[in-house]
């Protein structure tokens, strides 16, 4: 039996039950700085609950925009639009960008100062026919490979946008149950896609992972 999904895609019902132990982040286990909030979520997991089942992927790629950040969204003050960057860290910010896709992103400072983490790419682990139906005839290494690709796949979209990512329902972040902070060999490069500020070493990956986006030139060891 299919049912229709929200954006327009049949997925089957009765999805087999989660495999994966994932345990919720709280929010005091969230550093209070981008760029170590960014290193810090490497490894993570990205979660969306469904009610034919669960999508879950490993978090291998992400980018800071901190405070005072020209390229960020939060650089020209809270507006209605991006009220969210300014929020406690681990709050959902969900902005479509180019008109055609949305990008998630991650409330990364202190309440009241913006700032935020962007969700670059991640390692599909649970939800594979789900996330195919949203991307038909895409290589699995594609799926989620690039922040556009990940919301497409994961059925992320604008109202999303405050979700608490430490809630542990709905959409949320965790970890494997078992691993530490540790647990990833974690590389540093400059950002994607910038006409300013390119040369700051803000982008975090996970070394060696097939699943992170950009040039392969950039990714040059922890």
């Amino acid at each position: 039996m299919k049912r229709a999904a929200a954006d327009g895609v049949s997925i089957a019902l009765a999805a087999a039950p989660s495999a994966l132990s994932i345990v919720p982040l709280r929010r005091d286990e969230l550093p209070v700085e981008t760029a170590a909030l960014a290193r810090y979520m490497v490894g993570k997991c990205l979660v969306h609950d469904l009610p034919e089942g669960r999508l879950a992927g490993r978090i291998v790629e992400v980018e800071g925009y901190p405070p005072g950040d020209s390229t960020g969204h939060a650089f020209i003050g809270r507006r209605a639009w991006n009220a969210s960057l300014f929020r406690a860290r681990g709050y959902a910010y969900v902005r479509l960008t180019y008109g055609t896709a949305y990008m998630l992103n991650m409330s990364s400072e202190a309440e009241d100062v913006g700032a935020g983490v962007l969700f670059r790419a991640v390692e599909p682990l649970e939800g594979l026919a789900a996330m195919e139906a949203r991307r038909p005839g895409v290589p699995r290494r594609d799926l989620t490979r690039g922040p556009g690709r990940l919301t497409q796949a994961f059925g992320i979209g604008a109202s999303f946008d405050g979700v608490d990512l430490c809630g542990g329902q709905g959409l949320w972040i965790g970890r494997l149950d078992g691993t530490t902070p540790s647990a990833q060999a974690v590389g540093v490069t400059t950002r994607i896609g910038l006409s300013r500020e390119q040369d700051r070493p803000l982008r975090f990956y996970e070394i060696g992972s097939p699943f992170v986006s950009g040039p392969r030139k950039l990714l040059s060891g922890a």
